[in-house]
């Protein structure tokens, strides 16, 4: 018998303890012995609960009791879950986490320690929740050079974007919506303003090309400034507007970045609808691959974090050779050098004099038809550009566009 202890008792928490306990006999088949939660940390009291004796405010309890090999956190956010984390692997004890703030931004601290303990540090459901991505990674995909990641990393924001394509919704509505249904936070901004989807990226882009990435070291642009004008243009060109954590290798550099982006309809992307995500990844060898399904949700996240579990009670006696090394600031390339096709959308009354001079500026651009509503409106099309050539060409200008949307 291997003892568990588990790390908060919230939404991932408590579904933990619901798989463990609903699958309890094919759990110790496939671990090759049985799993048993001995004690369950949370400042709240659950006298209701047929395990309501597990329940402990001391996380000294844990730390100190030498049958828990397996600790489980589902705490979210950096402190304590850090303190916490740290501890339990310089203790000896494997750790499995849901917790993508905290392996995007101690990730490289943690699996050092794990290392030198002999010991796993786990984190499956921390990029795709009940989607199965880390271990497909770092194992079936082992074989290929990773050319490039690209993800639907965020259900919330992809249920907003559905619902605004779907149903013509503005932001505010379909945040709203996202609010009631219980996908969006009180404080939305983790999701809306893109960082949820820059931690997970961050994480993606660690395991496949082995060097920690900090979010702060990745361009993040949320879906707050997109409006049913962006999607109507979109559509006019046959793309749907979706937002996309995107890494790639450029020699010993990487591109990272967070962005809307304008996806073509036929893409396997563009068909991933409401709170679903996908990721997909191209290799030398297999092309591309896609890996879709809820990324969030009880019992979804809690089965990947099960399925960590069993691998820590699989490998006790030797740890899983899992890791990357430490980040290094000029590691990610600055993202004004990555290149895009964009949509710029202006508002004039001499459409033909701004199409001259954006001619003038940037070469011949595509003038987009949508049959707006404003007469002023104009959306044209670019060839691919740097981020900074763009900046640059539209101070030229001495215009700024009303929108700017990337192209895949």
């Amino acid at each position: 018998m291997t003892a568990i202890a588990i790390l908060g008792h919230g939404v991932v928490g408590s579904g933990v303890a619901e798989v463990l306990r609903m699958n309890a006999d094919s759990i110790a088949e496939k671990a090759g012995t049985a799993l048993t939660v001995k004690r369950i940390l949370d400042l709240r009291s659950f006298p209701d609960l047929p395990y309501a004796d597990l329940f402990t405010t001391e996380f000294d309890t844990i730390l100190q009791d030498e049958e828990i090999r397996i600790v489980v956190e589902t705490m979210g956010g950096l402190h304590p879950a850090y303190d916490f984390v740290k501890a339990c692997l310089q203790s000896g004890k494997s750790v499995v986490t849901s917790n993508k703030e905290l392996v995007a931004a101690k990730g490289d601290e943690l699996l050092k320690i794990a290392q030198e303990k002999n010991v796993n540090f786990l984190f499956e459901a921390s990029v795709g929740g009940g989607i199965p991505i880390l271990r497909p990674l770092a194992q079936c995909l082992a074989g290929n050079e990773i050319e490039e990641i690209a993800g639907i990393l965020n259900g919330t924001t992809n249920f907003m974007l559905t619902r605004m394509v779907q149903d013509g919704m503005d932001f505010e509505s379909a945040l709203k919506l996202a609010q009631d249904l219980g996908y969006a936070e009180r404080n939305p901004s983790a999701d809306v303003d893109g960082h949820d989807a820059c931690r997970k990226i961050c994480i993606l882009a660690a395991l496949a090309y082995g060097k920690h990435v900090y979010p702060d070291q990745v361009y993040t642009e949320g879906i707050s400034a997109i409006t049913p004008t962006d999607v109507h243009y979109a559509e006019a060109i046959g793309r749907v507007i979706k937002l996309v954590g995107r890494v790639s290798k450029h020699g010993d550099r990487i591109q990272c970045m967070v962005s809307p982006l304008l996806i073509p309809e036929e893409n396997l992307l563009a068909q991933v609808g409401d709170v679903f995500n996908a990721v997909q990844v191209r290799g030398n060898a297999v092309g591309d691959v896609m890996f879709y399904g809820r990324g969030a949700g009880k019992l979804p996240t809690a089965s990947a974090v099960v399925g960590d579990v069993i691998d820590c009670a699989q490998h006790l006696a030797e740890r899983k050779p899992l890791g990357w090394s430490a980040g290094d600031p000029a590691y990610v390339m600055d993202h004004a050098d990555s290149e895009s096709a964009f949509m710029l959308r202006f508002e004039a009354d001499d459409h033909r004099t701004l199409i001259d001079a954006l001619d003038a500026v940037f070469g011949e651009v595509e003038v987009v038809g949508c049959g707006g509503e404003n007469p002023r409106e104009l959306a044209v099309l670019t060839d691919r550009i740097s981020e900074r050539k763009l900046s640059e060409g539209l101070a030229q200008l001495g215009q700024q566009p009303v929108s700017r949307l990337r192209l895949l």
